[in-house]
């Protein structure tokens, strides 16, 4: 496998997903292909900014958004930083690189309405992937984790006893979480589901498939976009889109932003500022609908 050696990084040391990995190694193809038959570069270990340049036009001119141009560009800094840290290189082409300028992008929480419909409806029928799918999406509401960290949660994360959940979030970063009582409550009525599935007892994962092994991201994928597709006409139906949501319902109903930070896991209270434009949103509604001079 082409890149081999970086791949294994990321999944190894970095912790990020197959998903992430794939993403990386696939970007770092594409320009492989193209250094190749511009520039007749056979390793793209030893190319220049220029040629890294001409990459960025002719993606530009191939109508490729500015941001998925920053997202192939970053896949190639974290190669190049790969390479300086395993001495293979000395110094990164893209060391004086700026990213290109993006539109603000915003993405829609789903609202508390929405939420209530799939959460109290009888849309999960009384199996184990019923009760195994409630139990998924109420997690991502009622938590915030990504993706990757929910595929990932193992038996030995819950603590019964404090109603809390571990999880090993973006480079190797651990946080405890703490459950709400019906939360909590649910996820030990789907302990006792999960013993039903052949092959659980040797399976340390929390989540698993109805033939007992470790669930994967097209599946919570699916899981999403079943059931909010009867209860939101939005177009965009994800993990990430739950994870905005309970962000967004938490500041809201006045949370601390700082709080707010520590539960998703943020490095920086900068990435957490970007879930406040819903707030915001809420704030202006309330005070147009609220204040003596909104009418007239």
């Amino acid at each position: 496998m082409p890149f081999k050696a970086f791949s294994d990084y990321l999944q190894i040391e970095k912790n990020y997903s197959h998903h992430t990995v794939n993403a990386y190694v696939n970007d770092l193809s594409e320009f492989s292909e193209f250094a190749l038959n511009e520039y007749d570069q056979k390793s793209i270990d030893n190319v220049n900014y220029s040629q890294i340049r001409s990459w960025i036009v002719f993606l530009s001119e191939s109508n490729i958004t500015n941001r998925s141009i920053n997202r192939k560009i970053s896949s190639l800094k974290a190669f190049y930083r790969f390479l300086l840290k395993t001495a293979q290189i000395k110094a990164s082409p893209l060391a004086k690189h700026r990213a290109l300028k993006t539109s603000k992008k915003i993405e829609v929480p789903f609202s508390q309405e929405e939420m209530s419909v799939v959460l109290n409806d009888c849309f999960f029928e009384d199996t184990f992937e019923g009760v195994r799918d409630y139990l998924i999406i109420e997690l991502f509401y009622s938590t915030g984790i990504r993706r990757s960290e929910l595929i990932n949660i193992k038996l030995k994360d819950i603590d019964d006893n404090n109603r809390t959940l571990r999880v090993l979030g973006k480079r190797n970063k651990e946080r405890v979480i703490p459950l709400l009582k019906s939360v909590h409550s649910n996820l030990l009525g789907y302990l006792l589901r999960r013993k039903e599935v052949p092959g659980s007892a040797k399976n340390e994962h929390l989540f698993l498939t109805k033939k007992g092994a470790k669930i994967y991201e097209t599946l919570v994928y699916r899981i999403i976009n079943e059931y909010f597709s009867k209860a939101s006409t939005k177009v965009k139906k994800s993990p990430h889109i739950l994870r905005h949501t309970f962000a967004t319902h938490l500041l809201n109903q006045g949370a601390n932003l700082n709080a707010v930070k520590e539960l998703l896991g943020h490095s920086s209270l900068a990435s957490t500022q970007v879930y406040t434009h819903s707030s915001i949103s809420e704030l202006k509604k309330v005070y147009g609908e609220s204040h003596p001079r909104s009418k007239k």
